[in-house]
């Protein structure tokens, strides 16, 4: 059962900020990228960006079956104006510390809204199929239905 006060994922996430033909040469680029989709999500300020390589330096946010969650440290709060998720797909996977990551799925809360967003999309990546369905997305009606069945299932 969800937290109540828990928004759904699909309602976090615009159609601007799914990223299906992403590129980038290193873990570092990806997690730009995905730091870049929530600024231009109006979600963050820049200085989350930073934020996102503090807590990637502490522990990885790979979380498997080629997804990685970056998302900013606690101190990084400061910088988030709004709830937001972005998922950026990478048809190239990146090398994220040896593991090859296919989408990034990045995450802004105030609060503790991140703990709640995070329970929700682990629900995703406990099922291969419907992760092996995130990493082959070629449409955001595809991510949106595959968070909308997270949604559902709570």
């Amino acid at each position: 059962m969800s937290d109540p006060q828990a928004p759904a994922l699909t309602e976090l996430l615009a159609e601007s900020s799914i990223r299906l033909t992403e590129t980038a040469a290193s873990r570092d680029d990806a997690i730009r990228a995905t730091g870049r989709a929530l600024v231009e999500a109006g979600a963050v300020d820049e200085s989350y960006v930073d934020a996102m390589f503090e807590r990637e330096a502490s522990v990885s946010t790979y979380v498997g079956e080629g997804v990685a969650i970056p998302h900013g440290t606690l101190a990084g709060k400061d910088a988030v104006k709004a709830d937001a998720l972005v998922v950026l797909r990478f048809p190239t996977p990146v090398d994220w510390d040896g593991n090859e990551v296919s989408v990034a799925v990045g995450i802004a809360a105030k609060g503790n809204g991140h703990i709640a967003i995070l329970s929700q999309l682990a629900s995703i990546l406990m099922d291969p199929d419907a992760a092996a369905a995130l990493r082959g997305a070629t449409t955001s009606a595809e991510v949106y239905e595959l968070l909308a069945a997270t949604d559902d299932d709570d």
